[in-house]
């Protein structure tokens, strides 16, 4: 599989460059220096905008990636450009293509055109590029000016994965020239090969099942690389849609880039999925994985953020050995387009590209119309004002979503049949965010921009599996909020200013009372404060108490499920879904289906009854338009604090 095209990416322009990089300065004749660009997991992201939060940002977009990628080729002589997936879906633009424009047989899709201008060299697929079918991605894949490979998504399976029919050419060998460090040239055929999380066969069953397969990434591998070096191949790169996990192969792993960069043959490896960025501390200490040097399993490798947050970088010196080439040296790094300050701001590092804004302006624009029009309707307000005192329609929306996501991914799995709940939190609700703080969505049109007030974060989607004692004790941690009450006190104040609201877990799928004359179980940190206290009285599932060996499905995200916030049941080794989808998307497309959402709280919590005693809590000015609608408990205004708090009294 040859592919020949004249490239930018080959023009010499080395003024500065020696100065840069020492491999510049060290190669001699017969060595090259070659660099390797990577963009991964840009889900959309052409503008430095959030369409959900309906303002600019500093922190994503391609169009700020471009000027690193630019800059970087400036300085070279040799450079790859090379995309690692998921790039079609991941934001309102994404949907407004897919659901509303739609895309016809020559359309080009905003993304790809962007990506076109900076004259990519290859790319591969990711998980997302399924989201939409089949049909969608064939159309959008032919607009781009690149190879696109994926080696492990077959139509028809052979005896080896040599034999298979795959849905998109398995890899690419480009037929390269190279300059040397005397200047001369070189002809070289690098070979790319792609790979996606088998996974996609869940995540999209209704897109591909009796259309596609998946085969296992490694032994993929294993299988085409020989055959590309039998085709010629002199330097072979692995575009691994698939995060840094473990270091031993397991059949079918969704994140299996480090077994993965230990194949024979494979010389460098672009990794992505995962949303992190590698060399970076986020994995230190993984096994076969070495940070200080940037590689996995040996070889260089890169992940480069997401969202266009980082360009990923692989500088290697090659030199020429008989017929072929072999690394000789290498580094690796990711380079940012934004940098964070200690006070929480944001400094660009970078501006935008006008080429690659001017390719999309048009679908931008469009977009903005979509995110700011309804796409559902509300038959009851959406407010976070009460969120910490009594059952709330923001938290329960959520809640909503995440059910009925997690309830279809879990069918045909082995945890098909068990009982699915949903943890969710609130994000808006004043504290430290002051009196305007507060989720306010009125009854009527829910606009996608709306989805931001609802779910403030990025996070994706998880399932773990827990026991019912993990559900009560998960509750425990969650009831940390609450100050400890004595009976019969007044005016106690209710809230631990230290807890923040988003670890205050409401579980929907139970019913349950929180005592707040007993201790919190678990200290800020999570660790056992008070062993035998049981704030969380009257749990029961369906009716019933609830059995304490008794399984269950929880709908969560990947922050609280991977640890966040410390959590009984809820460390990472109880994940049984990793979820494709943001939480934010979850919940868009919860509301385009149900087309006309009922969040009324199911008020499915309360508090167990303390005569004589009442407690004052802080919340919004504007709460006193809802205030007569809770009914799960008494209040009555109280005043206002000096910051500008409605202060209310809660009769226990």
């Amino acid at each position: 599989m040859a592919f020949t095209l004249s490239r930018r990416s080959f023009l010499a322009s080395t003024a500065g460059f020696i100065a840069l990089h020492p491999f510049s300065a060290r190669a001699q004749a017969n060595q090259v220096h070659l660099r390797l660009m990577e963009t991964t997991d840009l889900h959309v992201h052409v503008f430095p905008y959030d369409y959900y939060a309906d303002k600019p940002v500093d922190t994503v977009g391609l169009a700020r990636t471009a000027t690193i990628i630019e800059n970087t080729r400036a300085e070279s002589t040799n450079a790859l450009l090379l995309d690692n997936g998921d790039f079609l879906q991941g934001n309102p633009m994404g949907d407004y293509i897919a659901y509303e424009r739609g895309m016809k047989d020559g359309d080009m899709h905003p993304v790809i055109a962007a990506m076109n201008t900076l004259g990519f060299d290859a790319s591969t697929l990711g998980n997302h590029e399924f989201n939409y079918g089949l049909d969608f991605l064939a159309k959008s894949l032919a607009g781009a000016n690149y190879p696109v490979v994926s080696a492990n998504v077959v139509k028809t399976m052979g005896a080896t994965p040599t034999e298979d029919e795959t849905l998109i050419p398995p890899y690419i060998i480009l037929d390269r020239e190279l300059t040397d460090g005397a200047g001369e040239k070189h002809p070289i055929k690098i070979g790319i090969i792609g790979f996606v999380p088998p996974q996609i066969m869940n995540w999209d069953r209704q897109h591909l099942e009796g259309k596609v397969q998946t085969r296992d990434i490694v032994a993929t591998a294993q299988a085409y690389v020989p055959q590309m070096k039998e085709e010629g191949a002199q330097i072979i790169v692995a575009l691994s849609h698939s995060g840094i996990g473990a270091a031993e192969a397991e059949d079918m792993m969704e994140n299996a880039s480090v077994p993965l960069a230990g194949v024979e043959g494979i010389d460098a490896v672009m990794t992505g999925h995962s949303h992190l960025v590698f060399p970076s501390p986020d994995y230190d200490g993984f096994p076969g994985v070495d940070v200080a040097n940037g590689t996995i399993s040996g070889k260089p490798a890169v992940m480069g953020g997401f969202w266009g947050s980082h360009m990923g970088l692989i500088d290697l010196l090659l030199e020429r050995d008989g017929n072929g080439w072999r690394v000789i040296s290498h580094t690796s790094e990711a380079r940012p387009i934004s940098q964070r300050n200690e006070d929480r701001s944001v400094t660009p590092l970078v501006e935008s590209d006008q080429k690659v804004l001017d390719a999309a302006q048009k679908e931008h624009e469009a977009t903005l119309d979509y995110v700011r029009r309804a796409v559902g309707q509300t038959d009851a307000p959406l407010y976070s004002y009460f969120a910490l005192v009594a059952d709330d329609p923001s938290v329960q929306i959520v809640s909503n979503a995440q059910t009925w996501y997690i309830k279809q991914m879990m069918q045909g799995t082995e945890n098909e049949g068990l009982p699915v709940l949903s943890a969710a939190a609130p994000f808006k609700a004043g504290g430290r965010g002051g009196p305007d703080y507060y989720t306010d969505v009125p009854k009527g049109d829910v606009a996608i921009k709306n989805v931001a007030d609802l779910y403030l974060y990025p996070n994706t989607v998880r399932a773990v599996k827990i026991t019912g004692a993990q559900v009560k004790d998960w509750l425990e941690r969650s009831a940390g909020m609450f100050n400890q009450i004595e009976a019969g006190a007044q005016d106690a104040p209710l809230l631990n200013p230290d807890f923040p609201s988003y670890n205050f877990d409401v579980i929907d799928g139970v019913t349950y009372r929180i005592d707040l004359s007993q201790p919190s179980k678990y200290d800020g940190d999570g660790n056992v404060a008070a062993a035998d206290a049981n704030r969380i009285t009257d749990l029961k599932f369906d009716g019933q108490p609830i059995d304490p060996a008794a399984e269950f499905i929880v709908a969560t995200n990947n922050y609280r499920a991977g640890g966040g916030g410390t959590f009984p049941g809820a460390d990472g080794s109880t994940i049984v879904f990793e979820g494709p989808d943001t939480n934010r998307d979850v919940l868009v497309r919860y509301i385009v289906e149900e087309g006309t959402i009922s969040p009324n709280a199911d008020a499915n919590w309360s508090f167990a009854p303390m005569p004589g005693t009442t407690a004052l809590f802080e919340t919004g000015p504007n709460a006193a338009q809802y205030a007569e609608t809770i009914e799960s408990v008494t209040l009555e205004p109280a005043g206002e604090s000096p910051e500008g708090f409605a202060v209310y009294r809660m009769i226990l």
